[in-house]
């Protein structure tokens, strides 16, 4: 398990996170969640609203890929992880709540992100190494 810096933990508060998928079948999958936040040093979180593409490939084992930059800074990192599908209990339920609060819908699910790797995405030697 791979453990979230301060700096990165203030990229995903700050910045567009994109997360990619596969379905069964191979097809790659990449879309922008919103709501994707920091759970703890190890794990993110985000909801899943419509239940489209992405979660369907969660639903069917795709690992997830998160992406965020920032271009400003030239700099960014990819965690790759395993995500947990949770539709019901306190976690979920405090989920929902902070959607309906935010004039979203109420989300299918909470999608937790256990962190297994992180990438380097900041140009120059380093892109697309691990880093933790």
């Amino acid at each position: 398990m791979s453990q979230l810096t301060k700096e990165m933990k203030e990229m995903i508060e700050s910045q567009q996170c994109f997360h990619a998928t596969i379905s069964k079948d191979g097809i790659p999958n990449n879309a922008p969640k919103r709501s994707t936040r920091v759970f703890n040093d190890t794990t993110l979180i985000f909801t899943e609203g419509i239940g489209g593409r992405t979660y369907q490939n969660i639903l069917d084992g795709s690992k997830i890929a998160v992406a965020v930059v920032n271009r400003e800074n030239m700099d960014g990192y990819r965690f790759i992880g395993t995500p947990e599908v949770l539709t019901s209990g306190e976690i979920y339920d405090k989920t929902a709540e902070m959607s309906l609060q935010a004039g979203m819908p109420k989300p299918k699910a909470a999608i937790l992100i256990t962190i297994d790797e992180i990438h380097s995405l900041k140009p120059g030697p380093m892109a697309g190494k691990i880093i933790g």
